[in-house]
């Protein structure tokens, strides 16, 4: 909006010698940086009336476990507020239509994937909260299958959407649509091969890439958070090291020096990764260790949405899901255990699935479960931007 009005207002500003003083807000890393402070800002301010608001409403978390002593363990959580997602989701959206450039269509398409997963969310979380309190009869949350067909359906709208915005000039396949796999060179200077050796995906399988990375991500994250900080520290981590993909894909120069894919106007996402980071740090504010409270699904689908979106549209979807490893590692501790458990007929891999569980069960104390895993994570997003030169 900033750079609307400021276009709109230039000549007026100009005549009075005042445009040099608001020029700084043409430059992306300045208005990258606006968002992410704004979006802290935004949920500092916001959170103490909202987690009020949550508590008079009795919107709390009702977590049940199937084994007794995660039960008590977790007895201290009960009824800590949810959805405070509502705040991360409020807080990304105005920060980004503040200060990007709002004619983006990749920034429109973010803030399309941002309002989709943060409804799909707060529903899921809504019907949780309200069978809590009509009682073990009623619904508990949207079924798996009702939440995957939201997930997918806004997947491969998002993915054609996507994969339009970027042909070039005239109709031409750009680096957007190139196959960007480890140790590939998607850009070969020419004085050294004047023929390329880029595989552009067609329109489905870009399609089918965007689907799998946005429901996975979404869902992965939804499963991680589960603990004090847990899910926040490391989307908080894995955010930073998204916002440089972003920044390398989005400027041609650093991309062809580096060998990645240039994608055209991509770098305007830059302000949506920083208002996800700032939203994120500020919440984590209230929910490190005790919180105060949780995210919920409205929350966690939105960014995990939102990091499987960014990392195909700059086509780096092998280092953010090397960046995301606690996530994954985390989504695939459920499958294994409940896969293992139809085989075999109840018996189990792991204590309690997702892992942090399994480790609580074995001993560990929460804290020190949170704080390695967000080292973990700091660590993967150090050796994912570390690949970047290894082609």
């Amino acid at each position: 909006m900033i750079v609307w009005i400021l276009e709109a207002l230039k000549e007026w500003l100009t005549a009075r010698e005042l445009f040099p003083y608001v020029q700084v807000f043409e430059q992306l890393e300045f208005r990258a940086f606006c968002a992410g402070f704004f979006a802290f800002l935004a949920v500092m301010l916001v959170g103490p009336r909202t987690i009020k608001w949550l508590k008079e409403r009795k919107i709390g978390d009702q977590a049940k476990f199937d084994v007794a002593a995660l039960d008590e363990a977790m007895a201290s959580k009960q009824n800590t507020p949810t959805m405070g997602g509502v705040m991360i989701a409020g807080a990304i959206l105005l920060a980004t239509l503040l200060f990007a450039d709002l004619g983006n269509r990749y920034v429109q398409l973010g803030v399309v994937v941002l309002i989709w997963h943060a409804i799909v969310g707060g529903w899921d979380d809504w019907l949780k909260l309200t069978a809590a309190a009509k009682g073990s009869g009623s619904r508990q949350g949207l079924y798996a299958w009702e939440k995957l067909v939201f997930q997918l359906g806004v997947g491969l709208l998002i993915g054609y959407f996507a994969f339009d915005a970027g042909f070039g000039a005239e109709g031409e396949r750009t680096m957007s649509h190139a196959l960007n796999l480890p140790l590939q060179r998607t850009y070969v200077p020419p004085e050294f091969l004047p023929n390329t050796s880029v595989i552009y995906l067609p329109m489905i399988a870009y399609m089918v890439v965007m689907t799998l990375m946005m429901a996975g991500m979404s869902n992965a994250v939804n499963i991680t958070d589960g603990m004090d900080g847990l899910a926040s520290g490391v989307t908080v981590a894995v955010g930073i090291g998204i916002l440089i993909l972003v920044f390398i894909a989005g400027d041609e120069q650093t991309a062809r020096s580096l060998l990645v894919p240039f994608v055209a106007t991509s770098g305007e996402l830059a302000v949506t990764v920083s208002a996800m980071i700032g939203a994120v740090l500020g919440f984590l504010w209230f929910n490190a260790s005790p919180a105060s409270v949780f995210m919920g699904d409205t929350g966690s689908l939105c960014l995990g949405g939102l990091i499987g979106y960014f990392a195909t549209v700059v086509r780096q979807e092998v280092v953010v899901v090397l960046m995301a490893g606690v996530f994954i590692a985390e989504i695939l501790s459920v499958v294994i255990q409940v896969g293992y458990f139809k085989a075999t007929g109840g018996k189990r891999v792991f204590r309690c699935a997702p892992y942090h569980w399994h480790l609580r069960m074995g001993g560990w104390q929460e804290q020190k479960i949170v704080t390695r895993f967000w080292l973990l994570s700091i660590l993967l997003v150090a050796i994912g931007l570390a690949t970047i030169k290894l082609r």
